[in-house]
């Protein structure tokens, strides 16, 4: 892949793909989306269901723990039923629950439609980046990096949409969504044809078996660490700033536009330059420093370290996944699934956890929790090194780039 231009006009250009892949691509942009999409409406849904802060943070724990349950769940349906009509019963199942979601009455029926907004988009998003590599024309360099730019897009334009649709009404960004998925449905079906199935089905306990693996079972529970600082700032910040659904907006896609930018441009290169254990360590600890001074600083300080949190999230997701799929010698899909099924716990319990240490305590606390969990990441990095640090040296700058696309695809 190296010295290969993806935007060169020729038969592997990223522009020059199939209908299959712009369909299924399009459809990823809409389901990163939906991760923080509630971010810049989480006051406005409170104040529409009269519920509390914690009590709103659950739309983050239903989506991301069943998030995590469903990692066991994809592989296993995947490799049975194979890639099309996975993504369609995730995207199926995306379209009824987003619908559903607009019209709660309750935070509970809100939040438990979340949850089966998650499991949707786990089936999808588990089984995209195959379906794209596969359809692709050209081999997988412009494959991976359109996928790369979907996740990007994403991840930056879901707090802008839901922002834009937001300022009318709360409801408004769910069923905007359930409406992008179903014309995402309607193009993969018409488009998409059947992938061809893995010769090994995979079973439930896969995942679970692989983090046996004591490289793989650190980086897991170094991530689960860092995922709790990532989803304090995604899911508790809103109420911190406490703006508009348009200028909250406007700081998640800044947010979005670094994390994605340092990701796939500037995470492989300090790399390459000094070596990822040393990466990830560094940021870390400035993840760390930056959840601190956003916690005692004024508003226009908290604002500005929500934006510069999105390099450090960028950076570390590459690492992290790179690392894990890489350090043990089980097969990718499963050794992605042993590790998110642990990670996405820390995403399931921030949410709901900030919130409640602000009723505890103060609105710094939170903060300085967080920050006591990424250093507790690099801590297990550090301790763990000489399990890892073969795998970080031997790693070449295009795996980095090919696995940092499913640190949300799993």
């Amino acid at each position: 892949m190296q010295g290969e231009d993806p935007f060169d006009q020729g038969a592997g250009s990223i522009l020059r793909q199939p209908k299959a892949v712009w369909a299924t691509a399009g459809a990823s942009v809409v389901a990163f989306m939906g991760i923080g999409l509630v971010d810049p409406i989480l006051p406005s849904i409170a104040k529409g269901l009269e519920a509390t802060p914690s009590q709103v943070s659950l739309l983050f724990t239903s989506y991301f723990l069943i998030t995590a349950v469903a990692m066991l769940v994809t592989g296993f349906v995947s490799s049975r039923i194979g890639g099309r009509k996975t993504l369609l019963a995730g995207l199926a199942l995306v379209v009824v629950f987003a619908a559903l979601s607009g019209t709660s009455s309750s935070v509970g029926e809100l939040v438990g439609f979340r949850a089966g907004w998650g499991l949707g988009n786990a089936l999808f998003v588990s089984t995209a980046l195959a379906v794209i590599v596969g359809a692709a024309a050209g081999g997988s360099s412009a494959a991976i990096l359109l996928y790369e730019s979907a996740l990007g897009l994403g991840m930056a334009c879901g707090p802008l949409v839901g922002a834009l649709l937001g300022d009318a009404s709360w409801r408004y960004p769910f069923f905007g969504t359930a409406a992008l998925m179903a014309i995402g449905f309607i193009c993969i079906t018409a488009f998409l044809k059947e992938q061809p199935r893995p010769a090994r089905k995979t079973s439930l306990l896969d995942p679970i078996k692989a983090l046996g693996h004591g490289g793989l079972a650190s980086v897991a529970t170094s991530a689960f660490f860092y995922n709790y600082s990532f989803f304090t700032i995604l899911a508790f910040t809103p109420f911190v700033l406490n703006m508009t659904p348009y200028k909250s907006g406007a700081v998640f896609f800044a947010w979005g536009l670094l994390l994605a930018v340092f990701s796939v441009l500037v995470a492989p290169r300090l790399q390459e330059r000094f070596g990822s254990l040393k990466v990830l360590g560094a940021s870390l600890v400035l993840l760390a420093v930056d959840l601190l001074v956003l916690g005692y600083g004024d508003h226009t300080t908290a604002v500005v370290c929500t934006i510069v949190s999105g390099a450090f999230i960028g950076m570390n997701n590459t690492v992290y996944t790179e690392l894990a799929l890489g350090v043990s010698d089980a097969p990718r899909p499963v050794a992605s699934a042993g590790y998110n099924f642990v990670r996405w716990f820390a995403a399931a319990a921030a949410p709901y956890l900030a919130p409640k240490i602000e009723e505890w305590s103060d609105i710094r606390i939170p903060f300085v929790v967080a920050a006591v969990t990424a250093v507790a990441g690099a801590i297990v990095v550090w301790i763990r090194r000489s399990a890892l640090t073969h795998e970080a040296e031997e790693l070449e700058p295009k795996h980095a780039t090919e696995d940092s696309v499913t640190v949300f695809a799993d």
